[in-house]
């Protein structure tokens, strides 16, 4: 068991798919619930929330392949291929029709997983996604796809720094540097880039996405602004959209209210009669 901050997270690593694979866990509970970590961090990400989301729903947070300390797999680093893998991992560790949490990179996979295998997600939340194609080479400027990096920590220390609030603690700050070191780092960006060129596939099928969605955006979101966020729950058949006062890391930055909303979400499934947002 290791604790951090007084938030006990039972880290370790579980064999899925062939890979070894980060997993933060609580004990069984009611409903379950699939948390991904967001790029370019790693589980600790959830920290700020974990306590919230786990009051009446067991937790199973994982870094996904070539993200935070998991095993990467080059096949894997496209939204299409994580979607399957993330059917995968549901199968691999007993999860029954979980919700599921995907801020940031985990956004196109979850959508597409639920596109392509409806009724295996109780529900997604998601945020930091554009349904439009943005071009991201100002902010991969200085990286280059042969595995060489001009300075992978200060890509990573521009990222964070788009953290308004939240005070990143230092501990877990080293386990994001560590968790995109070298190779890592680029594999990450190929993901990156493969995402923006599948959103029009992705466009394309969000129409068939029948599994209820909550939107949570950034008011300052730079990759994702409100408009596009307006424009993604206006293209799902159940989406629901909520922005906040933040920037991108909005589940660290807004931690109370996203935490509220991840749960006033769960609870208004569970009990759709009387509501369940309180």
């Amino acid at each position: 068991m290791t604790k951090w901050f007084n938030i006990p997270m039972e880290l370790r690593y579980r064999t899925i798919d062939g890979l070894a694979i980060r997993v933060a866990e609580t004990p069984p509970r009611g409903e379950q619930a699939l948390l991904l970590s967001p790029w370019p961090e790693s589980v600790l990400a959830f920290q700020p929330v974990w306590a919230c989301l786990c009051e009446d729903v067991q937790l199973t947070a994982i870094d996904l392949p070539g993200f935070g300390r998991s095993e990467r797999r080059p096949s894997l680093l496209t939204p299409e291929a994580m979607a399957e893998f993330i059917i995968r991992v549901i199968d691999a560790m007993g999860l029954d029709n979980p919700h599921a949490v995907g801020p940031g990179s985990g956004t196109a996979a979850l959508l597409l997983a639920a596109a392509r295998h409806p009724g295996r997600l109780r529900s997604l939340v998601i945020s930091g996604m554009s349904p439009r194609r943005r071009e991201l080479d100002e902010l991969f400027t200085g990286s280059r796809d042969d595995g060489h990096i001009s300075d992978s920590r200060h890509f990573l220390d521009r990222m964070l720094s788009l953290i308004e609030r939240y005070e990143l603690p230092p501990e877990i700050r080293d386990d994001y540097q560590c968790s995109y070191e070298g190779v890592r780092f680029v594999d990450s960006l190929r993901y990156m880039r493969s995402y923006h060129a599948e959103v029009t596939v992705l466009r394309d099928l969000l129409a068939e996405v029948s599994t209820p969605v909550r939107i949570i955006a950034g008011r300052r979101d730079p990759f994702a602004p409100p408009e596009d966020a307006e424009l993604l729950a206006a293209s799902l058949p159940d989406g629901d959209l909520t922005v906040l006062d933040a920037g991108h890391f909005v589940w660290e930055d807004a931690a109370d209210e996203y935490g509220e909303l991840v749960s006033s979400f769960w609870r208004k499934l569970r009990h759709p009669i009387c509501g369940g947002e309180r």
